[in-house]
């Protein structure tokens, strides 16, 4: 049976952008005596299952945090384990995503990855290119001050070239990661940290959060439905009364 958020008195409509910090893999391995790549593998099934959940909930848009640019700092192992698992899951999940309507971009600095691994990125985004049911971005070796260095610099240079005379917010956008898309409504972030971890800082300016204590392993559909019938709830009012 399709998950639905339940309307609640007051709701408003669905965030359309939802934004996830998908955190605690290692732990939830490790409380079970497992080797930490054992709950990015799991994590990576988790992805699996809120990607096809969102569109019955409303969600056009979702965006996914898998590998930052401070992870580099963690052991070699773990680090290629991880390189592995997205490899695997473009391989297996490109038939199923481009069946399900599913548009797959990347966002983050390509030019350390594995060249493998971009080429792979590089077939997924072509092929889902005209997919329209669900935009699914995902974040690998992506952090918020790296993009805006890199945006900063490419609107430095429109100005140069007299592209641009007076730039404004949306030159700036435009040449962030994440041109063409919507701003995120919502941030989830799980496993109970608080922190927003250099994640999407310029186009989560006016998102909701929602901290969790959910180990993302243990985030399923149903605890998406949840924290989105509670963002109905909320009031934005964006600055004004």
């Amino acid at each position: 049976m399709a998950l639905t958020a339940a309307p609640k008195a007051g709701d408003t409509s669905p965030p359309r952008h939802v934004a996830i910090i998908m955190d605690g893999n290692g732990r939830w391995a490790q409380k079970r005596g497992w080797p930490r790549l054992v709950g990015h593998r799991r994590g990576a099934e988790r992805v699996k299952q809120i990607v096809r959940a969102c569109p019955d909930l409303g969600v056009n848009w979702l965006t996914v945090y898998a590998f930052s640019t401070e992870n580099w700092k963690r052991s070699t192992e773990e680090v290629l384990g991880l390189m592995k698992i997205f490899r695997r899951y473009i391989q297996r999940e490109a038939d199923g995503l481009a069946a399900e309507g599913v548009r797959m971009r990347f966002i983050g600095g390509r030019e350390r990855l594995d060249p493998k691994l971009r080429a792979l990125m590089a077939g997924i985004e072509a092929r889902t290119a005209s997919n329209t049911r669900l935009n699914l971005t995902v974040a690998i070796n992506y952090g918020g001050r790296d993009e805006l260095l890199r945006a900063t610099t490419r609107l430095a240079e429109k100005i140069a070239a007299g592209q641009i005379s007076d730039p404004t917010e949306a030159d700036l956008a435009a040449c962030l990661d994440t041109a063409g898309s919507p701003d995120p409504d919502l941030v989830i972030r799980t496993s109970g940290e608080t922190r927003t971890s250099n994640f999407l800082p310029w186009q989560a300016a006016y998102a909701e959060y929602e901290f969790t204590d959910t180990l993302w392993p243990d985030f399923t559909p149903e605890r998406l439905a949840e924290i989105l019938d509670s963002f109905g709830l909320r009031d934005r009012r964006f600055g004004g009364v």
